[in-house]
């Protein structure tokens, strides 16, 4: 039984304020615009490049 991908909701990856539109998750800076970094709870990783950012502790 093979299981289907339910895909990414990207509209909650944006906010709309006015006429403007604003990313709420942090972009990858080596893919650019349109790749966004997936949030742990000690890093942001990039999912198609492997780039990796580790938070600042408190």
């Amino acid at each position: 039984m093979a299981t289907k991908n339910k895909g990414t909701q990207k509209y909650k990856y944006y906010k709309v304020e006015g006429d403007s539109l604003e990313r709420i998750k942090k972009v990858c800076p080596k893919c650019g615009p349109g790749v966004f970094m997936a949030e742990h709870l000690n890093r942001y990783s990039c999912g198609k490049c492997g780039y990796t950012e580790w938070k600042k502790n408190k």
